[in-house]
């Protein structure tokens, strides 16, 4: 399999500093694309090929409604969602398994307590432990087994990339992205999950972020419906007081992280950033997007202000705030 990017062709994205010293710096590679998918910045290498991890969660979902699965509103967004396992989040993944007349026991994801501290907190006090169910993607998982019972695929094999579905998903990927995967791996969750470039991860969500409901191809009318969805049920996708619903909600900016640094934001206009952490840290990556989409005038800069204490940068030093999470002055806004 090819190698992430170098870090020599890396640059720096984002710094944590401690009491006016620099502790920490993020190296990767970021790429700013228009809605009409020219590159309107690129940050050190665009092209290799990184793992976009659950930022590959919109093609999957829109993959699965193209599949005749008729995902709206709630159940649209957890397809997409890497959830934070409260119960509202767990409601609507049930939900989906009983449309499709299945339990829990379906679900072939990893069992994993609740990321959210007050469920994880409730499901111990009740004698309960880790599950399928709670895990941040059995929303995808629970959507891609409907779409098996919708058209007679087989369940049991519906991770496997030969699989009707897996190949369904893979065409969705091209489709949108215009490029050819390079490699396949096995995600967390154990879906497939395809290499590409940041180039091909923005270009495809940015045709994504565009695409409308009332679209007479099936396959931008689902990608239209399913932003809708997301943009109007910003805490599904995430959780109340984290960071991609933060940006869903406050900024109206379209957001989707993946483990390993990953990071896809789309401003209403379509400008599209894609961008990955060569150390796999996420802290840095919410702050260094909404940068990059604010130099490339597509938010205001004061908007970044408005939100900054919610997305979880503040440094601790004996429990007062002593330093902070910022982007780097390499893609500072009067650079």
């Amino acid at each position: 399999m090819p190698d992430v990017f170098l870090a020599a062709d890396a640059e720096e994205l984002a710094v944590v500093t401690r009491n006016d010293f620099i502790e920490s710096r993020h190296l990767g590679s970021a790429v700013v694309m228009s809605q009409h998918a020219d590159v309107i910045r690129r940050v050190g290498d665009i092209d290799s090929p990184i793992l976009p991890r659950s930022c590959m969660k919109p093609f999957q979902a829109i993959a699965v409604m193209n599949a005749g699965v008729n995902l709206r509103s709630l159940a649209a967004v957890l397809a997409t969602a890497s959830h934070a396992g409260t119960p509202a989040h767990v409601s609507v993944v049930r939900s989906i398994l009983a449309e499709a007349s299945l339990t829990e026991d379906a679900l072939q994801c990893p069992a994993d307590l609740p990321a959210d501290r007050a469920a994880r907190v409730e499901v111990l006090r009740d004698g309960g432990g880790p599950s399928p169910v709670y895990m941040n993607c059995s929303g995808k998982h629970a959507a891609m087994l409907l779409a098996c019972v919708r058209n007679g695929w087989p369940i049991d094999s519906y991770l496997d990339p030969e699989h009707p579905l897996q190949q369904q998903i893979l065409d969705t990927v091209e489709r949108f992205t215009g490029e050819r995967p390079v490699a396949s791996a096995v995600d967390g969750c154990g879906a497939p999950v395809h290499a590409m470039s940041l180039r091909a991860l923005a270009r495809g969500i940015a045709r994504i972020r565009t695409s409308s409901p009332t679209s007479p191809f099936a396959l931008y009318r689902n990608a239209g419906i399913l932003v809708d969805a997301v943009m109007s049920n910003g805490w599904a996708i995430d959780g109340v007081g984290r960071a991609n619903t933060v940006v869903i909600d406050r900024l109206s900016v379209f957001a989707k992280l993946g483990a390993e640094g990953v990071m896809v934001m789309s401003a209403p206009d379509g400008t599209t950033v894609a961008l990955k952490m060569l150390d796999g840290s996420l802290r840095g990556a919410t702050i260094a997007g909404l940068t990059l989409l604010a130099g490339a005038g597509a938010i205001p800069a004061s908007d970044i202000d408005t939100v900054r204490g919610e997305l979880g940068l503040d440094v601790l030093g004996g429990g007062v705030v002593v330093g902070t999470v910022r982007a780097s002055e390499t893609i500072a806004l009067n650079r």
